[in-house]
């Protein structure tokens, strides 16, 4: 879901690069217990390729007597995808689904015509210092496949093809990219890489897809002279072969992008859709209880924003 319903983020810095469209410094929310930065969408950037939606959680300590509890909230029209780099999430959904997530797997929770969720610490956990890091991205859905059956599929890290390079290491978690393929469904063309460099390091991110953009988790990164820092999105002009290279203390990227959208797409609260009308009708279903339940979280709900 969106752990935060803040306003769209502010433009960014004036982008020196000719090699970026759009440079996007993310609005940071503080939850009390953790930080969440929101990149897409912006005020500059809608969506890159399927991507309406880039949230980077943390890193964040938990006390003992801190936890996360997203209640249970509903989606339409959109894949939500979320890649841990620490900590744990158990997640449950209205499919009767119901698993913990640890670093480096991926959960594909494909809405469709709608689906309910919710994420919370696992029990385990609880009562203990715990620390929590990741990414929540939203994949909206081509237009033919917008009100396809929901679906859920869970991936885990020691499936997804690596990649490393004298200096630079990866995973893809989505799409294909230096030669290999992640086993995670696509609808549409889409690209998803867990890349590190150390410093000085260089490394090719060629035109290969119609949009593509990174962000940068921790460290800094040089592309054509410029020096980028830690939590900013870089967004590629369309056709140009991009080189990175690692900045003085190395760096840790996401790569993300693929194929653009066909038609516009309307984001409200936590439903995605080409129609407007679509929207009013997921927010009539939620207000009148007419979403199915989540198995096992049937006592809580997120109401539906008033505005």
């Amino acid at each position: 879901m969106s752990f935060f319903p803040g306003e769209d983020p502010a433009p960014g810095d004036k982008v020196s690069c000719d090699a970026i469209e759009n440079l996007i410094i993310p609005r940071t929310s503080d939850l009390g217990n953790f930080e969440v930065r929101r990149a897409l969408p912006s005020k500059e950037r809608r969506l890159v390729g399927p991507f309406i939606f880039f949230d980077r959680m943390g890193p964040a300590l938990l006390k003992a007597d801190q936890a996360l509890d997203v209640r249970p909230h509903p989606h339409i029209g959109l894949s939500t995808v979320t890649y841990l780099f620490d900590g744990e999430i158990k997640h449950r959904d209205s499919l009767g689904t119901e698993l913990v997530i640890k670093p480096g797997d991926i959960n594909l929770m494909t809405a469709g015509k709608g689906i309910v969720h919710s994420e919370r610490t696992p029990e385990k956990l609880r009562g203990h210092p715990q620390s929590i890091s990741g990414l929540q991205t939203w994949l909206a859905l081509p237009d033919h496949l917008e009100e396809i059956d929901p679906d859920f599929a869970h991936t885990e890290a020691a499936h997804m093809p690596e990649f490393a390079d004298d200096g630079a290491k990866g995973r893809v978690v989505i799409g294909g990219f230096a030669g290999i393929k992640s086993p995670v469904k696509m609808f549409s063309d889409t690209l998803y890489v867990d890349l590190t460099l150390q410093a000085g390091k260089r490394f090719p991110f060629p035109a290969g897809h119609e949009e593509r953009a990174l962000y940068i988790l921790s460290g800094s990164l040089i592309v054509s002279g410029d020096h980028f820092s830690a939590d900013r999105l870089l967004v590629f002009r369309p056709g140009d072969d991009i080189t990175l290279q690692g900045g003085p203390q190395g760096c840790h990227v996401m790569l993300f992008g693929g194929a653009a959208m066909n038609s516009k797409r309307y984001i409200w609260w936590n439903f995605v859709s080409s129609s407007k009308e679509r929207i009013e009708k997921a927010k009539e279903e939620w207000r009148t209880g007419r979403f199915d339940i989540v198995p096992g979280d049937e006592e809580e709900f997120i109401p539906l924003p008033q505005g």
